[in-house]
């Protein structure tokens, strides 16, 4: 650990149990067993406050990969986890979602120094997230079923019924933005119907995870259940998706790398499920509260510093509010304190990384050069770590770069709007589908406009409203299949159809 790092944790009190956890070797969790890259090789950590080296973590191979999917493919097939009752798997998963819940403050402090998001933002919504969806799922292990049925035409005499039989292994490529949170996703459904686990979290955000194979262990999930394989995804991921010994894979991320994986998996017929990029449209009208809207507004696109699939990053406002309702934006969002993660006060943080800063701070550059006017924001950080400072730019077109492609960072791009046709047509003039918001207090028109947008969340008053019961994922290009919700549940679970001839 570089001593700037070392400095960030002492001037914010960071606990011991963090502290011991950072100081150790980090290894992956395959078959139960702690272990390094088979090639010896290691990357390392930056943390993004500072830009110092945090720790290393194994580079995982191919090699290690078969020896996860081999021991995954163990448990399903003839190990102790396939015998299990239901709620057996449940009280695991309860015992589990327990000990994630004594070690929230550890595991937000190392979410916070591995990604560089806020600590108090981790605590309050990636952990207590990460232990509400393992709660939520625990419940459901114990209630899968099939139906019974009753043939509607073939002559004879049938017992007909059908079976609902866990998918098998499952294959989890998980995204950097919310490493554990989004790890439980996928994980929480997949254990409680019976399937088992090999996860492969960022190169970028490793380090919760490796933390939480520790509970999963202290937990007595048996070994071999849930497998962690760090490294590269071009190496580990692109193995995944291809591996014959993997049955499902559950991929999030941005749609370029999720198109590959999802070629290379249906080149051998994986189930699949990938929640992919986001262009949030987020439409305010006439009728909206002003203040409180462009509070919801700025909370939608800067939490995370932007770093959010379905952040609200495409603002449209009608033409008789559009320049009070920027100027309410501007005073908010001029009110939200920019600092390192481990600062109790912030909301800005840094960026992920120094190529994530450069991506965001390109896209700034393109928005000047295209015509968008500059409202606020828009000029690099001058201290050290991955800063951006919140940016918004007004008056833009849907043809312009910043308004096309996906940012993932600080930066939200607006124009008005006169009528519900026209800002209905620039909301769903995107390549994706993940998510939209409406800003009104008319439930007329609210009611009227929801069925009318392409996206697979629609939120109202209000933005990146997420509880485990209710399914996400995206239209068009942001994938398909969903997270959370009894609708993921399905796409973990094979249907047999049984029949028995009595005549």
């Amino acid at each position: 650990m570089d001593t700037t790092v070392k400095a960030y944790l002492d001037n914010y009190q960071v606990s011991q149990a963090t502290r011991d956890f950072l100081a150790k070797t980090q290894r992956m969790f395959i078959g139960g067993n702690w272990v390094g890259a088979s090639d010896g090789a290691v990357s390392e950590v930056i943390e993004a406050s500072t830009g110092g080296v945090l720790t290393q973590i194994p580079e995982g191979t191919a090699l290690d990969l078969d020896r996860a999917v081999a021991a995954a493919r163990h448990q399903f097939d003839q190990g102790e986890w396939s015998q299990l009752k239901p709620l057996e798997r449940e009280r695991l998963l309860h015992k589990l979602a327990d000990l994630l819940e004594a070690h929230a403050q550890e595991l937000a402090e190392i979410e916070s120094i591995d990604m560089g998001k806020s600590v108090v933002q981790a605590l309050e919504v990636d952990i207590q997230g990460t232990i509400d969806t393992f709660r939520y799922f625990a419940g459901w292990a114990s209630k899968i079923y099939g139906r019974s049925v009753e043939p509607a035409s073939l002559p004879g005499s049938y017992v007909t019924y059908t079976r609902k039989e866990p998918v098998g292994v499952v294959a989890s490529i998980i995204p950097w933005n919310f490493p554990l949170q989004t790890m439980a996703w996928k994980l929480g459904a997949a254990l409680a119907v019976g399937c088992t686990v090999v996860v492969k979290p960022a190169e970028l955000t490793s380090l919760s995870t490796l933390r939480f194979a520790e509970l999963v262990q202290q937990a007595g999930i048996p070994d071999g259940v849930v497998n962690i394989v760090t490294g590269r995804g071009s190496v580990v991921g692109a193995a995944m998706s291809s591996h014959p010994g993997i049955d499902k894979i559950t991929f999030t991320g941005s749609t370029p790398v999720g198109r590959t994986v999802g070629e290379a998996a249906l080149a051998d017929m994986k189930r699949m499920t990938l929640e992919l990029g986001g262009k949030s449209a987020v439409l305010v009208f006439e009728d909206a509260d002003i203040k409180a809207a462009a509070e919801a507004v700025a909370q939608g696109i800067f939490f995370n510093s932007g770093q959010v699939c379905d952040a609200g990053s495409r603002l449209y406002v009608h033409a008789s509010i559009y320049e009070p309702f920027l100027e309410a934006l501007t005073e908010y969002v001029s009110g939200l304190k920019m600092a390192p993660g481990l600062d109790p006060d912030c909301f800005i943080s840094p960026l992920v990384s120094a190529k994530q800063q450069d991506s965001v701070l390109s896209y700034i550059e393109a928005g000047k050069q295209e015509g968008a006017r500059l409202v606020f924001g828009g000029e690099a950080h001058g201290g050290s770590g991955y800063f951006v400072p919140p940016t918004l730019f007004a008056d833009c077109r849907n043809d312009m770069k910043i308004v096309r492609e996906e940012i993932f960072g600080p930066v939200l791009v607006s124009q008005s709007f006169s009528d519900e046709d026209e800002v209905v047509a620039l909301a769903n003039d995107s390549i994706y589908g993940l998510a939209a918001a409406i800003y009104s207090n008319d439930l007329t028109r609210v009611h009227r406009v929801i069925p009318q947008l392409k996206a697979g969340s629609v939120y109202v008053n209000g933005h990146s409203t997420i509880d485990p019961a209710m399914p996400f994922g995206g239209y068009k290009q942001s994938g398909f299949g969903r997270d959370l919700g009894p609708e993921q549940l399905e796409s973990l679970l094979e249907t047999k159809s049984v029949w028995i001839t009595l005549s």
